[in-house]
């Protein structure tokens, strides 16, 4: 049975990549906390801020008018020295100077990593709550920002799909996802691609070859093919020039979206979802969990272990998989 212990000053913080949805998340836990009579402190610039006491009181007037706003308005940052001994006593001194007691880390498998590490070391809750846009993290079917990356994929790639169309081209089109795949699948099945990368999967060019040369018997006159930039068989630049090479007759161009993905206002579904990670996260602490992460499963929030989110994989659904090939046919 977990041991409760008194908190009355919880810190709260994002980590690694922004994702939409992320303020929404620190919105709910500021409020919540507030709501139970806790203290909340907002840590900027994720575990480097908690290095040099970027910390400051957070007001339930600090979260207001933020809810709808992409990005994160305690900014975050990739802490190399957090990784040191030396970076870690240092964040845990500044904590103590603030008196906090629990702490509410919101980013991926990194953060959830640093806040297992630091509770070891010095006996200080973490809470984890899932946000990245990649939604690898096991122990939950969703995670912050993935729903809004994948919006912003599709919406990105039906613009191309216009030019596309009118001047009878195959375009290679470049989404995030260096170690999973979940992004270039959906937005794969959501804007109809006619072949999908995915880091998951093996690919072979000579399989999207048949798959371009059955579309064009089919009088199809143009194509759409989704690559994960961590898939195996190479980016959309290299597997663009493949495709070359095999057979020219092709009018090919490559888009890589990028950092868009990151951006923008997040839908309702990232909005309502960070509220509920981040007011759970909070009830958690008060019931005197740690080392855990919030997450939805089958519309319920559970909560997993940090090792077990960190060290399990989240395998891609191989009916999905197929699916996408049959409907793309």
């Amino acid at each position: 049975m977990t041991m409760k212990k008194k908190i009355k000053r919880i810190g709260v913080f994002t980590s690694g990549g922004d994702a939409p949805g992320m303020n929404a998340a620190v919105r709910a836990v500021v409020r919540t906390g507030i709501y139970h009579g806790l203290q909340v402190y907002g840590i900027y610039h994720g575990y480097q801020g908690m290095i040099t006491g970027e910390i400051k009181k957070l007001e339930k007037k600090d979260v207001a008018n933020i809810l709808h706003r992409g990005g994160t308005m305690l900014k975050t940052s990739r802490s190399m020295e957090f990784m040191t001994p030396a970076g870690r006593k240092r964040a845990y001194a500044q904590l103590k100077k603030h008196k906090i007691d629990a702490c509410i880390a919101i980013g991926g498998n990194g953060t959830f990593t640093g806040g297992l590490v630091f509770e070891g070391e010095y006996d200080i809750p973490f809470i984890g709550v899932p946000g990245t846009i990649d939604n690898d993290i096991f122990g939950t079917d969703y995670t912050i920002g993935y729903d809004t990356a994948i919006n912003t994929a599709v919406e990105a790639i039906d613009r191309i799909r216009d030019t596309a169309d009118s001047h009878n081209r195959l375009f290679f089109i470049e989404v995030m996802g260096r170690h999973a795949g979940y992004i270039a699948l959906n937005t794969g099945i959501g804007s109809g691609a006619v072949y999908t990368f995915l880091p998951e999967t093996k690919n072979e060019i000579e399989d999207l070859v048949k798959f371009l040369e059955n579309a064009h018997r089919r009088n199809k006159l143009f194509n759409l093919v989704i690559i994960a930039e961590g898939n195996k068989t190479g980016n959309a630049m290299k597997i663009s020039k493949k495709i070359k090479k095999i057979n020219d007759k092709f009018d090919s161009r490559v888009t890589i979206i990028g950092h868009l993905q990151r951006g923008g206002s997040p839908s309702a579904m990232d909005r309502v979802l960070a509220s509920r990670f981040g007011y759970a996260a909070v009830n958690a602490l008060i019931e005197g969990e740690k080392n855990k992460a919030v997450g939805l499963f089958d519309g319920n929030i559970l909560l997993t272990p940090f090792d077990q989110a960190i060290n399990k994989t989240k395998s891609i659904d191989p009916d999905l998989v197929r699916m996408a090939e049959i409907l793309a046919m």
